[in-house]
């Protein structure tokens, strides 16, 4: 399923890179993220919760501040 996650604290391309790779390292495809609207985009599986979600770009050093379904 295709969630829109709102990310808090990018502030450059490295940082888009920190996000894109946290969330493909939990299995998330297609994934895109937009420093301009601090919005990522991907497909990911009925098996990985928004906690997950949440976690791992946490993990990464950003803020979660929202995800919904796409």
């Amino acid at each position: 399923m295709k969630k829109k996650i709102l990310v808090e604290g990018m502030s450059c391309m490295h940082c888009v890179n920190h996000v894109s790779e946290a969330l493909k390292e939990i299995g998330a495809k297609d994934v895109e993220v937009n420093l301009e609207k601090k919005l990522a985009t991907a497909e990911i599986s009925d098996n990985i919760t928004d906690d997950a979600i949440k976690l791992a770009i946490e993990d990464a050093g950003y803020d979660v501040v929202n995800i919904e379904k796409a």
